[in-house]
């Protein structure tokens, strides 16, 4: 039987309570204080009428609060709502409301949108760190009688909901029980992430977000191994903790990589990592071997989504890699290509066909918080349709082609924007790229693409020239982009996903 979400930590406590469980600034934390930090904010939740089963939003940055708001909450039988701490008052509002959230809690710098938040839809406000005059703080100096061991409930009760972003429309709840992240968690840890107990983990990633909450945090402490958290990602910061900490594991998305190399190309030293990790979106495979020999290790690309808990399939060590591949479904997780989905059945394409990737096993979630229609049309004949098109070849692989939504319409052709991307970061001058479609009125869209350069290049339309040109020699005559835009840099999500809608409505 699946244990509570709240025993990943409470296990590993009671395994390995005097070893480091999180670093942050100066403060060392070990498992044993964790948890008791964990049981007495759930004993502190309990006492102001917080029940199991309630709904409690999270509006927290990296910080060790985090994680002891997190698992109290789920030690009480509550249900945790993460919030990016980027949200403003209108949009958390929203998410409480739809969440039908009993209690908001909120620290340091969320504190004054949350507190307008909270007001504007009737939710009780806690506050960790700091007093406010609408709130309850949450964090006194001894809490009464810490709650013991973890609420038991069932594994298909819902430990989690996660907003999905929100890109294609108003954000989306995420129903995910203890049993799709609990097994996420256990599968992972052997394979693909293979954490053993002296690794250590730099946690960059927002621990709101599933990539950082499941597969660095619950991974990290199933394993009893050591995060290190940073309240924000900074590319300098990041090499420094890499340098003192050590045996240091990395998981990332795209973005910060290339700023962890354009860093080290400005003369950071730079530390030696033991394996690296990239998800959220594609790595371009000249990025992916410029990492590995920049940092001395194998870098593994996977693939997974909020609703499936995260991961779905991944590069793994002690087997062979293959860059451009977000390597084979994880353990109890089976992926297929699907020509259409229709009248409740799933149509199954044979390998090496191009089609939309549907995913079943036990990191699928239970549904979408109150959208019926929408959940029926994502869970189809026991399947997740992602709105991603990929690749399945003969041997079990899996290769992204694009977003669904992005796939470009040119003159009747399609034009996957990651193809186009690949080509253009082998241009000297480009760091970052993004290619989008906007309307043209003869063709339907054309191709754009939204450049970063290096940091030496100059900006300017014999640059333009030079890359529509360069392209146009390696790219068939309907792919290649007839419009480059130079920015400083390209808008991303609390995913850690170029926000392409953001730049076509810039752009066109």
């Amino acid at each position: 039987m699946t244990r509570p979400l709240a025993a990943v930590l409470a296990d590993t406590a009671a395994r390995r309570p005097d070893e480091v469980a999180v670093v942050f600034e100066s403060t060392s934390i070990t498992y044993r204080s964790l948890w008791e930090r964990a049981r007495s904010c759930a004993a502190e939740l309990r006492r102001h009428g917080i029940r199991p089963g309630d709904r409690v939003a999270l509006l927290l940055p990296n910080t060790p609060d985090f994680p002891v708001i997190y698992y109290g909450t789920l030690a009480l039988g509550a249900t945790v709502v993460p919030l990016n701490t980027q949200l403003r008052a209108g949009e958390v509002e929203f998410v409480l409301r739809d969440s039908c959230a009993r209690a908001l809690i909120c620290a340091g710098p969320t504190t004054d949108e949350g507190a307008k938040a909270a007001a504007a839809a009737g939710v009780g406000l806690f506050t960790v760190g700091g007093e406010h005059p609408d709130g309850v703080r949450l964090d006194p100096p001894e809490p009464a009688a810490p709650v013991e061991g973890c609420f038991p409930g069932s594994p298909d009760d819902i430990a989690a909901i996660l907003y999905t972003s929100g890109t294609t429309g108003r954000p989306k709840g995420a129903l995910l029980t203890h049993h799709n992240i609990v097994t996420n968690i256990e599968v992972t840890a052997v394979s693909p992430f293979d954490v053993r107990p002296d690794d250590v983990l730099l946690c960059s990633l927002p621990l709101s977000h599933t990539f950082g909450q499941t597969c660095v945090m619950g991974v990290a402490f199933h394993a009893g191994a050591t995060v290190v958290l940073m309240p924000r990602f900074d590319a300098a910061a990041a090499l420094d903790l890499m340098r003192r900490y050590g045996r240091t594991v990395f998981m990332g998305v795209p973005t910060m990589y290339h700023a962890l190399l354009e860093e080290v190309a400005n003369g950071a030293p730079v530390p030696r990592l033991r394996r690296a990790y990239s998800g959220g979106s594609a790595l371009a495979v000249p990025v992916l071997r410029q990492i590995e020999e920049t940092f001395g290790c194998e870098v593994y690309e996977g693939y997974g989504l909020t609703e499936t808990s995260p991961c779905v399939a991944y590069n793994r060590p002690g087997a062979v890699t293959r860059p451009g591949t977000v390597g084979t479904p994880i353990a109890g997780v089976e992926v297929g290509i699907a020509r259409a989905c229709l009248e409740g059945r799933v149509e199954l394409l044979p390998p090496g066909s191009v089609g939309e990737i549907v995913i079943r096993g036990h990191n699928v979630m239970a549904g979408y918080l109150g959208l019926p229609g929408e959940t029926a049309a994502v869970l189809v004949d026991g399947w997740f349709r992602s709105g991603d098109l990929g690749v399945l070849e003969a041997d079990g692989w899996l290769r992204l082609v694009d977003r669904k939504k992005d796939v470009v319409l040119r003159g009747g052709y399609n034009v996957y924007p990651r193809e186009v991307e690949e080509t253009l970061l082998r241009h000297p001058a480009v760091a970052q790229t993004a290619v989008i479609g906007i309307p043209d009125g003869r063709l339907g869209e054309e191709i754009c693409a939204v450049v970063v350069t290096r940091q030496e290049v100059e900006n300017d339309p014999a640059l333009a020239t030079d890359i529509i040109a360069w392209s146009r020699e390696r790219l068939a005559g309907y792919k290649y982009p007839r419009r480059v835009e130079f920015a400083e840099s390209l808008p991303i999500g609390p995913g850690g996903k170029v926000l392409k809608r953001s730049l076509i409505q810039l752009y066109s």
